[in-house]
């Protein structure tokens, strides 16, 4: 078994287990978009992040492709791991802004603007759609090809595919190809909605990590004197 910390708590999990997968069983809960299950991780867009630290030193790694391994010290939620999800999902929001998913992630994370050029894109290149492909319907019809900023899913020789049967695994799985939300209350000139904007967990503004794992997040009672944090 392997043993380390989890956001203070000691855990043990089994050999070849990831540390989204120890934070699933033990409750915490991680966002995540390229990961499903029953699909080889891929670890594209980085909203599973967490932060491990020893000593002073700190760093990012994405939960659902990093081993656990003893001596860990991982947290879920700190204050800079919460900083980088934003700007993760605030990035996405720009690509896909039509996306249920997405709507949902920055309602949930407290996501309310985006501060750079809306694309309108149709793909956020999480890869679900080619390992659905691949992995589960055996089709191996489309794939990604390129790299950068040219990047693209397509098929080979970006000709009609003889191999697609034409399942629908690739919309089914994607987060792009949900029903669109666009309601009546999303920003004039911006793509967020937050109509069913979640609340933001309070005690960021006093501890550099959370204090509690509930999820929706509710609004804890702190102390009225005590100081903010510097």
């Amino acid at each position: 078994m392997i043993k380390f910390r989890l956001n203070g708590l000691e855990v043990q999990v089994e050999e070849g287990s990831t540390l989204l997968e120890a934070a699933q069983f033990y409750g915490f809960p991680i966002p995540t978009l390229c990961y499903h299950e029953g699909l080889s991780n891929w670890g594209g867009c980085r909203l599973c992040i967490v932060e491990l630290k020893q000593g002073d030193r700190s760093r990012i790694v994405s939960s659902c492709t990093y081993p656990a391994q003893d001596g860990l010290e991982v947290f879920t939620n700190s204050e800079k791991v919460v900083k980088i999800r934003k700007t993760i999902i605030e990035t996405m929001m720009a690509t896909v802004p039509t996306s249920k998913i997405v709507q949902d992630l920055a309602s949930k994370y407290g996501v309310h603007q985006v501060r750079v050029n809306v694309e309108n894109k149709d793909c956020l290149m999480c890869g679900l759609c080619t390992r659905m492909c691949i992995e589960q319907m055996d089709g191996k019809a489309i794939g990604l090809v390129g790299r950068g900023d040219s990047l693209k899913i397509t098929t080979a020789f970006d000709k009609k595919s003889e191999t697609c049967r034409l399942c629908g695994g690739c919309m089914y799985i994607c987060p792009a190809c949900q029903i669109r939300c666009i309601g009546p209350n999303i920003e004039k000139d911006g793509p967020i909605c937050n109509a069913c904007a979640n609340l933001e967990p309070p005690c960021l503004d006093y501890f550099d990590n959370m204090m509690c794992y509930m999820d929706p997040c509710v609004a804890c009672e702190l102390e009225a004197d005590r100081p903010p944090k510097k």
